[in-house]
């Protein structure tokens, strides 16, 4: 197939496109060939999903996430990106034509006009509702999705001078390789009735946290504890019987305890590997940088 230059629409805190060239490297063999579909429980940002979209010409895909809004919007791209490109036109002109005190406000009424959405119950389906998940993504701090005990988005501005809110061509792109992507709004359980013996799946659950760092874990309104983690290492085992192909990434608590043995605990028949990664998403500068991520996979 023509390789497509696909990019994520939107910026995704743990986000993954700084490490597509270390995953790329460690999709199995036959992926593509005899491998032909794929899934993604965890889609977010979905830097894995269009990295294999625009290389690979597959039979099936499928991809899920529990954040609602984010499936919203991955569905309006999909079926209505003329409706949703006009909108985000003209969020473009209007706030990048204020000023600072301008855009504050505008970006404020924004986030309001979005958790109006959420409190009537209009949030989960709708172009303008992606519009706002689109615009609010764009030009909030570092891509956060975060939101209070209300399920309200919190997130302030950020302080991007020229955001590229409207990317036209992108938009249209991803709209057309979405076509036959199956997207369900649901947790990884779901995807359990697609995933077989010709499946590559590719996890990325919230990280378990990091001693002594910020830890943006909460997308949604419940956090993603140990139980949880325990309980996604059960439901990859019970996917690794069926034969898939299974790659997962997650935090490494060796950055800062040289004695947690956690993940190689819970994948102990697993190949664990650690790759380098720069996390910016920390309050505190000097704990920005490069640190060690695992990439866990069962072949």
């Amino acid at each position: 197939m023509q390789q497509r230059n696909l990019k994520p629409i939107l910026k995704w805190a743990g986000g993954k496109t700084q490490l597509l060239a270390e995953i790329s490297h460690v999709y199995p063999d036959g992926f593509g060939k005899t491998i032909r579909r794929y899934a993604e429980p965890f889609v977010g940002g979905g830097a894995v999903l269009f990295d294999i979209l625009s290389k690979y010409e597959l039979d099936e895909v499928y991809i899920s996430d529990v954040n609602a809004e984010l499936i919203n919007m991955y569905l309006v791209v999909r079926d209505q990106a003329d409706e949703l490109i006009a909108i985000l036109t003209n969020y473009q002109t209007e706030y990048l034509a204020c000023g600072d005190e301008c855009r504050k406000q505008y970006y404020y009424n924004k986030r309001d006009e979005f958790n109006e959405l959420i409190i009537n119950g209009e949030s989960k389906a709708g172009v303008k509702s992606a519009a706002l998940f689109i615009f609010l993504n764009r030009t909030c701090f570092n891509g956060l999705y975060r939101a209070n005990r209300n399920g309200l988005f919190n997130v302030p501005k950020g302080d991007q001078a020229n955001p590229l809110i409207c990317n036209v061509e992108n938009i249209y792109a991803v709209s057309a390789a979405l076509k036959n992507v199956q997207i369900v709004c649901g947790d990884y359980s779901a995807s359990k009735s697609f995933i077989d013996k010709h499946t590559l799946v590719y996890l990325d659950p919230p990280y378990r946290p990091l001693k002594g760092r910020d830890s943006f874990i909460s997308y949604t309104e419940t956090e993603f504890d140990d139980s949880c983690q325990r309980a996604l290492a059960g439901f990859i085992e019970e996917i690794n019987a069926s034969g898939a192909y299974i790659i997962l990434s997650n935090s490494d608590p060796k950055n800062v305890d040289p004695e947690d043995d956690f993940f190689e605990d819970l994948y102990i028949d697993y190949d664990v590997q650690r790759i380098q990664a720069k996390r910016r998403i920390n309050r505190n500068a000097d704990l920005r940088g490069y640190i060690t991520e695992l990439l866990i996979k069962n072949y």
